[in-house]
């Protein structure tokens, strides 16, 4: 699990594409300093198992062609900056929220607007996404934990709608210490929405099979 905290930006040195994946290897001198065989590192977002060392400031990763159909790592080559953090430690602060390192979808950027003091972003993305995006709630971007400062209504009260965005306001240190601040119209970032509002959805939709949906009826208790 991750919080969304990014450590550092690293640069992907290499990848060999292969039958059905690929393999990236990454600087990262920090996220590096204590990563072993089997550690588990978030590149913009992505929860990655690292399967070699190849120098004491890199590490590689193998990715499977399904995380590549549906993430931005499809499009990522030798040069390509990206956002990296490690697992979260047991006794390590939480300074962002739950990150799975599991991409829901991906979204393109439409506008990027500077102000005095930040500068806002605004992502249009799939319908479907939006369901589980609130203003002031938490999401993931690239790997950064934010939080949303603007959304359509496309996506809860208009599902066919096609024009769902969000946005998000950034101060200029999230700017300059993450990948967000070379962002510009028609990038593709990764978004992981809230967990938390997933499993709400799966439990007031889909009752445990064999279990009467609400009600005294089923209950032991119930009178009948």
């Amino acid at each position: 699990m991750f919080t969304g905290i990014v450590e550092e930006c690293g640069v992907i040195v290499a990848r060999t594409d292969l039958d059905d994946a690929a393999r990236l290897t990454v600087r990262g001198p920090l996220v590096t300093s204590d990563a072993g065989h089997g550690d588990s590192i978030s590149v913009n977002g992505v929860c990655l198992t690292v399967v070699e060392s190849p120098r004491p400031d890199e590490f590689t990763v193998d990715v499977m062609g399904e995380t590549l159909a549906r993430s931005s790592l499809t499009g990522l080559g030798a040069g390509s900056r990206v956002n990296l953090e490690r697992a979260m430690a047991a006794g390590g602060r939480f300074g962002g929220h739950i990150v799975q390192g599991h991409v829901d979808a991906t979204g393109t950027v439409s506008s990027v607007t500077p102000h005095e003091n930040w500068t806002v972003i605004r992502f249009t993305i799939d319908p479907g996404v939006g369901r589980y995006i609130v203003e002031k709630g938490s999401i993931t971007v690239d790997g950064v934990s934010l939080t949303v400062s603007g959304l359509s209504d496309s996506g809860v009260s208009e599902p066919a709608a096609a024009d769902a965005w969000f946005e998000v306001s950034l101060i200029p240190t999230t700017l300059q210490v993450t990948t967000l601040g070379d962002l510009v119209p028609s990038a593709v970032v990764n978004l992981e929405t809230d967990v938390i509002a997933r499993y709400v959805e799966r439990l007031a939709v889909a009752p445990p099979s064999g279990q009467p949906p609400s009600g005294d009826q089923g209950h032991p208790g119930g009178i009948g």
